[in-house]
């Protein structure tokens, strides 16, 4: 029997790759097979993380790119094209949710800051990769979104508005691009990655057992089932979707 999860020879992009839930989901599209392409705003990280996958014998490359900047995000797709001559799969992972004192306080800059590296970056990146998919063999967008798009609060509105966009967007670029692309969302509850660093632990681990099916925060590497399952052709199937990766959180 096939592997279904097999991703050999495809080219995988994922953007906010050097840490995280993209650290996990590059490593783990590289042990399937595929090239990564790792995007991040800090070069040393990009090309740390491309050796690292290099090292498994899989063609790497780390890519400087404010995906909040238009032109980045441009110049970021074209260099993918350049050196692989083809995207499979793309993951929008990057983000960002600055604390503020209150939604009065939130500045014009961090607002556009937060929405566009949320939304604005996934949108033209999408558009710019879909549109190759389409006219090629196809592929899979994954969008990283958040359960704070359908449970916002006030200390996270910019963020969960942005990734309430980014659930709208996945949906139009379903039908935007197929029937050979799918775009899929993943929603993400919270994960125990470095902005989880900055938490109050005793008080989150005192809400997740309260509000929690599983009563804990998320590994990185817990992300990586869903990631390889919309990557692969195991999700032939799935477009248009959002798969709440959340430990059971309550909404």
């Amino acid at each position: 029997m096939s592997d279904v999860l097999d991703l050999t020879d495809k080219v995988a992009l994922v953007t906010g790759g050097t840490r995280g839930l993209g650290y996990a989901m590059a490593h783990a599209f590289a042990d399937h097979g595929a090239d990564v392409i790792v995007a991040s705003r800090k070069a040393d990280a990009c090309e740390r993380v491309a050796a690292e996958i290099a090292a498994k014998g899989r063609r790497s490359l780390g890519v400087p790119c404010h995906v909040g900047h238009w032109d980045q995000v441009t110049a970021l797709a074209e260099t993918a094209y350049d050196a692989f001559g083809r995207v499979d799969i793309l993951v929008n992972n990057a983000g960002l949710s600055p604390l503020y004192p209150s939604l009065a306080q939130v500045t014009e800059e961090l607002f556009d800051k937060v929405v566009g590296i949320n939304l604005k970056g996934p949108f033209r990146l999408s558009a710019l990769v879909g549109e190759r998919m389409a006219a090629g063999d196809g592929g899979s967008i994954i969008n990283i979104s958040s359960t704070a798009a359908e449970q916002p609060s006030p200390e996270a509105e910019p963020y969960g508005a942005a990734k309430a966009g980014i659930n709208s967007l996945t949906r139009s670029l379903a039908f935007a691009y197929g029937p050979t692309v799918r775009a899929n969302t993943i929603e993400a509850g919270p994960f125990l990655t470095d902005i989880s660093k900055a938490w109050d632990m005793a008080a989150f681990e005192a809400r997740a057992k309260e509000s929690m099916a599983l009563g804990r925060g998320g590994r990185p590497d817990e992300i990586v089932g869903a990631a390889l399952y919309l990557a692969s052709d195991a999700s032939s199937f799935t477009t248009g979707a959002v798969i709440r990766v959340d430990g059971g959180a309550r909404l």
